[in-house]
């Protein structure tokens, strides 16, 4: 399955291949549209590429929990917290802080 979106970022991704945002945006694209495993490859890119990219961080632990994949996605959060430390941005420490505590809570 694919979508028109998809495509458009697809083609801009071979102007800019390592560009974060483009990255992220294909992703998203991919788990809305519930292809789980090409969202993540999309996500690891990026942390391949830019692991300070925070915004990175809440949405790969999300993919994780739908993938039923606790461990990991505390990892994200984990690795998330530290990088958002770093920055600072609390904003995203704060949103990562929550989802973490949330998935501890449901384990």
């Amino acid at each position: 399955m694919t979508s028109k979106r998809l495509e458009t970022l697809k083609s801009m991704l071979v102007e800019e291949p390592k560009d974060s945002f483009i990255l992220y945006a294909i992703a998203k694209e991919y788990e809305s549209l519930s292809n789980y495993p090409d969202a993540l490859e999309y996500f690891l890119l990026i942390r391949k590429n830019d692991n300070m990219y925070v915004g990175l961080y809440y949405h790969l632990g999300k993919l994780y929990e739908k993938m039923e994949d606790t461990g990991k996605a505390m990892e994200a959060y984990e690795a998330g917290i530290i990088v958002a430390k770093k920055i600072p941005d609390f904003h995203a420490l704060s949103e990562l802080n929550n989802a973490k505590l949330n998935l501890e809570m449901e384990l």
